[in-house]
This record gives structure tokens, sequence and C-alpha cells, in this order.
């Protein structure tokens, strides 16, 4: 099932009581918005394209077939930076979402700064 987003899309690979895990999909010069969870902490891995990681006050993690620990709590974005030069200019990460409290739900995001004006 795709979920889709003005930023692109996922899908939901595996959801139990102790994770859930997403295949996300960036578009050509899309970025997620600037967010954070107070129930859940995500590890991030590229598998296709560029991504730039915003990680509280850090900026630039730039990541190509790579991890980023995103902790419970941090403000945190991801921006496809993919190079032009590439055939499919997608982004596309595997999101593993970790909670203590079985506590996966969308409602859990807090947004900072979102391009496409959500709350």
């Amino acid at each position: 099932m795709k979920e889709h987003r003005p930023w692109g899309y996922y899908e939901i690979l595996l959801d139990n009581t102790n994770v859930k895990v997403k295949k996300i999909v960036v578009n050509k010069g899309c970025r997620l918005s600037l967010q954070s969870h107070k129930h859940r902490s995500e590890t991030w891995t590229v598998v296709q394209g560029m991504g730039k990681v915003t990680i509280d006050n850090s900026d630039n993690v730039l990541l190509h077939k790579n991890t980023s620990y995103i902790p419970q709590g941090s403000k945190h974005r991801m921006t496809n930076v993919t190079s032009n030069m590439e055939e499919d200019q997608t982004l596309i990460f595997i999101e593993v979402q970790h909670s203590n409290d079985g506590i996966f739900d969308e409602s859990d995001i807090i947004r900072y700064e979102d391009d496409y004006d959500r709350v």
C-alpha cells in the first residue's frame, strides 16, 4: 500500500509492536518537513540516489548508500540532492522506526518547517 505525499510516497514494509519499516521515495528536488517525534527514533538507509540529512543543528550530512541514526526528539529532515546526471533522480531510503512504548502513529510528528504548508 502506497501513501502518497507532496514530496513522493512511502510504503510500509513491516509493522509490529517493536518496529515499523518504510520504503520512502522522495521526488527530484523535494524534501520532507523538518520534524521530530516524541515516541520514536529512526534509522535511515539510502538505497538509491543522494540524500542531505539535517539532524538538529547539523546540516549537509550527505548519504549515498549509507546509514544515519536520528535520536528520539531530534529535529530532522531528508532532502533529495540526487544529481541531474543520474538516470533516475528519485531518492529512495529505508526508514526503520524504533519505539520503547510501541507508538508509531503518524500523529507523532511535530513539524517545524514544511514546504507544503502542512501542520
